[in-house]
């Protein structure tokens, strides 16, 4: 189902909210089994990765200005967020945009985020 929302407001790079709501993005991937991941803008784990995530973060705010609505899977993460895609009026998804860009990586289950050096 395609949400369409008046407000979309950025989280950080991977997180938006929609009228309110928060939204998990996957990008093109499938609820808790593939995704993407962006550096921590909240609680980073060092400063190299508060700037990563800025830049993811800057970047998804430039992309949602492109956005036609977000694609809801239905499902829900481990902290009730939505599990959708935001969509562009291109028809590409803002995650795929952000790892062909390299502001992201792939997520699947047992990822662990390693953003410092």
């Amino acid at each position: 189902m395609l949400l369409v929302c008046a407000l979309i407001a950025v989280v950080d790079g991977d997180t938006v909210e929609c009228d309110g709501q928060s939204v998990r993005l996957l990008g093109d991937g499938i609820p808790n089994e593939l995704g993407f991941d962006t550096p921590e803008t909240y609680r980073p784990a060092c400063q190299q990765e508060l700037e990563l995530g800025r830049a993811a973060s800057a970047r998804m705010t430039e992309l949602v200005s492109q956005a036609v609505g977000i694609e809801d899977t239905g499902q829900r993460d481990r902290y009730g967020r939505i599990l959708g895609s935001l969509i562009l009026s291109d028809g590409r998804t803002a995650g795929s945009i952000l790892l062909d860009e390299g502001h992201a990586v792939v997520w699947e289950p047992g990822y662990r985020a390693s953003w410092c050096n």
